[in-house]
Parts: C-alpha cells; structure tokens; sequence
C-alpha cells in the first residue's frame, strides 16, 4: 500500500508538471492550428531566465522567499518579449499556408532560439536550488515531499481553472472560441482575429517559459531541456487531442501515473511507458481522447 501511495503522489505531481509544459502547446494549436516546436525553446528560456534572475535575486542577499516572484517575473518577461517577437516578426506572414509549412517554420525558430540560448549563457549547466527547499516538507505517511511540489500541483489547477472559466464565462473567450470554428466567418462579424492570434500566441508563449521558471529549481538548467520538453508535451497533446484543454489535463494525468507505476515498478520502461500510453491511445482513438469535431467537405 506504501508503494501503490508513493505510485499515486508521483504519479500526481508529475501530471502537474506535464500539464503546464503542455498547456501553452495546446492553447496555441487550438486557436491557431499551429503545433509550436519552439514552445521547447521558450521552455528553455523560461527555465535560464529564472535561474539567472533568482540566483542574482539570492546572491544579493535579498529576502529568499522573494525568489518565487523574481521567478514568475522571468516568465513573464519571456512571453512578452520572445511571443510577440515570433508572432509579429514571423508568423503572421505564414497564416493560410499548410500545417506542415508552420511546423517547420517554428522549427527553425527552435533551432535558431536553441543556439540563442548557449550564445546567452554558454553550456555549463545553472542551479538554483533554494526555492525547491525553501518551503520545507510535507509527509503523507513515512513518505516525505518537498512543499514546492505543492507549488507546481496548484499552479497546474489554477492554470487550468483560469483558461476553463476563461473560454466559457467571459466575452473574449467566446470570441477566441468563435476563432477557433470558424477564422473567415468571425473576421467577417467584426472580431480581430490578428489580435486574437497574437494575444494567444503571447499567452501561450507566456505559459511555455513559466513551465520552465517552475521546473529550473527541480533541474540543472541545462542546454538541451528544450528537446527533451517539447517531445513530452507533444506526446500529451496528442494524446489529450490536438487543441483540447481538458484533453491534455486528461492526457498529464493518464501518462504522469503510467510513467510513475513504471518508475517505481519497472524503471527500465520510464521512457518507454509515456510512447506505449500514446500508442495505445491513438490505435483506440486516432485523434486523441478529446478530438475536435471537424466540418465535412462535400
């Protein structure tokens, strides 16, 4: 019963983890249709900028419990400096053309913002441990947690609960869903459908670097993060289905406690397990647990 406990809270806390990576991925493909390589990136700059940031934060002798807003500052400024720079700069000349022409434009913005980073901050690795331990623990049990893992699991329920009342209780988010069916027929009654996309596209870009501000207290920050974390979030995506919220909280949750039943019971099936989970599910269904409905063409 330990270990099933320890597989659950695992389990769990990874979910949340795999949930604010993926978020912005989704938000972005939902309303814009376009699968963002270069969330990886914006991840990485999220993770450098806080750890930078928070570090200097920490050396200066300044309260430590401060750190955490130096932390979502960091994330913060990356959305609103690289999102812009990517939607205005780039992509919105690319809007029309085929799905597979924008995967492989942010791709190249991946590559490009990978090379950025080591330019930036060289290739040794960054650590700034202090806001994971800061905390203290928490104890379930004989099992003992860091507090900061409570940071990351409510950030996720908050993140999630946030975009959710967003898309069904306000005026602006019916408009973004009004977007999202239809791109022609709401620019023809009167919504900024550019606006629209560049405000999603920051948000999301938002999202990407505040996933990496949290996880750089947990992680060395190191060049090559950003590979590794889009692969993950694409996996959740595309299990979730592309462009669904609750499809990827489903998705977190479905791969964060097969990966840690397989950790505690078979690590050698770590890796293995998240691509079997996203297997299976798309041999049942082919796109994704909460696919989008799409319009016939006659």
């Amino acid at each position: 019963m330990g270990q099933l406990l320890a597989v659950v809270i695992d389990g769990l806390i990874y979910s949340s983890w795999l949930f604010i990576i993926a978020v912005g991925l989704t938000l972005i493909y939902g309303v814009m249709k376009i699968l963002n390589i270069a969330h990886g990136s914006l991840y990485a700059l999220g993770a450098y900028t806080a750890a930078s940031l928070a570090g200097y934060w920490i050396k200066q002798g300044y309260p430590p419990m401060g750190s955490y807003a130096v932390m979502l500052l960091a994330a913060i400024l990356v959305g609103l400096i690289a999102g812009p720079i990517i939607e205005r700069g780039l992509l919105r000349f690319m809007y029309g053309k085929d799905e597979i022409v924008l995967v492989l434009v942010t791709y190249a913005v991946f590559l490009i913002l990978e090379d950025f980073v080591k330019l930036a901050w060289g290739v040794d690795p960054y650590f700034i441990a202090e806001p994971y331990g800061l905390l203290g623990n928490f104890s379930v049990g004989r099992l003992t947690y860091p507090n900061y893992n409570l940071v990351v699991f409510g950030a996720a329920v908050f993140i999630g609960a946030v975009l959710a009342w967003v898309l069904t209780k306000t005026r602006q988010g019916k408009m973004l869903l009004a977007v999202i069916h239809d791109r022609e027929m709401s620019g023809a009654m009167g919504i900024n459908v550019g606006r629209v996309y560049f405000i999603t596209f920051t948000v999301g870009a938002m999202l990407g670097a505040l996933g990496g501000a949290l996880t750089a207290p947990m992680i060395s920050v190191q060049p090559g993060i950003g590979a590794e974390t889009i692969v993950l979030a694409f996996a959740v995506v595309v299990i979730g289905g592309l462009g669904s919220l609750p499809g990827a909280a489903l998705a977190a949750i479905l791969v964060g406690l097969v990966r840690s039943a397989a950790v505690h019971y078979r690590p050698e099936l770590d890796l293995f397990s998240i691509y079997l989970v996203m297997a299976v599910v798309l041999i049942v269904r082919p796109k994704g647990l909460f696919s989008a409905q799409e319009a016939r063409k006659i």
